[in-house]
């Protein structure tokens, strides 16, 4: 039997394959970022009333949850392994669930049978000559969870990108296929604030041409981004890229040519953007999507020389500890990948492992609080610890913490708080013993 003829005799809409393939006490996969499969996620929404006990597993989502409004923890029950905005609430109100791991761990998770799946809702690229379709978007997640669930049900979505790498499902491994025609949800670039233009002035600086990047999305990747135009041969190594990169390769910066694993070729498991982007990946040789086992490992990581890692925090404690994944006991993101790059990035020859933050965060109430602070906040996560930082940036220089004693680390993050509250923290460091008096 042909693809085409296994295509065809596979098809069905979204509430029959929901329907037919969902059960009560079954565990789902939901492919993630902008890659949600909307039709099918809609249909089991209108399902959930007649199920109980559905456990939905997933990572990074954009978008309407409808699936996480109070009351649906009755009938279908999320496990994040990220938390994204729009599940946060729930998480932190008890109606979801979080489960902290590495992203270079999770395809482990559902490989080994620890975390064992039973559906995956995915969606993917038309298929190509000989029946592939490709997981555009979201590979990362996507293509480990499909390889280990026992039904893939995946829209084929015309507006889904095809992109390249080990980024394939063919026909015949999918039991259910669900045409659908809309165009994916755009993440566009932050605005670039004071702030963000002056950190990224300071990355710029450290990274030397040749460097291989690993930088995500939001107002500091994207300030950081702009300020390297008259960088030469850059190379990505990345768990996640967005529009940023387009003008960087189109000028010539970013050529991966002098990359150390896959010389001239942007490598990552997802992407974030807009149509642009979404455009410009599709078909296009120098982009490879991989697994986050692959891009994410510490020791692939490492075998791209001058790797530079790029992460932020919420808080930097007077030690070196970074807090990026709470406020406090609150869960409000997730590790993702920082650990893992810092920890590549730190193997790396010519390697350098960067945590950059404002120095200060605003509140609800229009308090100014300081992000480098004398400890955590009680029940904070420690997501990268003291043994594994090095670099720390805010707007107001770099602290250089690698190989320094505790009295040097304080001072050197004192440097690099706001001014308005060095006084305070000095004071602090010197309540805790960081800093003693000058004999």
């Amino acid at each position: 039997m042909s693809w085409m003829e296994l295509y065809r005799e596979k098809l069905m809409t979204p509430e029959e394959a929901v329907r037919r393939y969902i059960r009560s006490g079954m565990r789902v996969f939901l492919s993630g970022n902008c890659g949600v499969p909307q039709r099918l996620l809609a249909a089991l929404v209108e399902y959930a009333p007649q199920l109980e006990n559905v456990e939905i597993v997933q990572v990074l989502t954009v978008g309407p949850a409808d699936y996480v409004t109070p009351g649906m923890e009755r009938h279908i029950r999320v496990n994040t392994l990220f938390i994204s905005d729009n599940v946060r609430r729930a998480v932190q109100e008890g109606r979801a669930d979080f489960t902290p791991c590495f992203l270079s761990e999770i395809p482990g998770l559902f490989r080994s049978g620890r975390l064992p799946l039973d559906v995956a809702l995915i969606q993917v690229s038309p298929p190509d000559e000989h029946g592939f379709c490709s997981f555009g978007v979201e590979v990362g997640i996507t293509k480990p969870a499909a390889q280990s669930a026992r039904v893939v049900i995946a829209e084929v979505n015309e507006h889904m990108p095809r992109t390249l790498g080990d980024s394939f499902i063919h026909i015949s491994r999918l039991t259910a296929v669900v045409p659908v025609s809309y165009p994916l949800p755009e993440v566009h670039m932050a605005e670039q604030s004071e702030v963000a233009r002056r950190i990224a002035e300071h990355i710029a600086a450290m990274v030397p041409d040749g460097a291989t990047l690993q930088t995500g999305i939001g107002a500091i990747p994207d300030a950081v981004l702009r300020a390297l135009t008259n960088h030469k041969d850059l190379g990505i190594h990345t768990e996640l890229f967005s529009d940023g990169i387009i003008d960087l390769v189109e000028k010539g910066v970013i050529t991966g040519e002098r990359k150390t694993l896959h010389p001239g070729k942007i490598v990552a498991g997802f992407m974030l953007g807009t149509r642009r982007l979404y455009e410009f990946v599709h078909d296009n040789p120098i982009f490879e999507l991989h697994p986050t086992d692959y891009v994410n490992d510490p020791f692939i990581i490492a075998q791209n020389e001058r790797m530079v890692a790029i992460n932020s925090a919420i808080e930097v404690d007077l030690t070196g500890q970074v807090c990026a994944d709470s406020i406090g006991h609150l869960f409000y993101s997730g590790v993702g990948g920082q650990l893992d790059f810092i920890y590549g990035a730190s193997r790396s020859r010519g390697g350098l492992p960067i945590i950059a933050l404002p120095s200060t965060a605003r509140l609800k109430d229009g308090t100014v609080i300081s992000r480098i602070v004398p400890t955590l906040k009680p029940g904070a996560g420690v997501t990268t610890t003291r043994n594994h930082v090095r670099f720390v940036v805010t707007e107001w220089g770099v602290a250089d913490l690698y190989g320094k004693t505790i009295r040097q680390r304080a001072r050197a993050l004192i440097e690099i708080a706001h001014p308005d509250f060095r006084e305070e923290l000095e004071r602090a460091a010197y309540e805790l013993r960081y800093l003693r008096e000058d004999r």
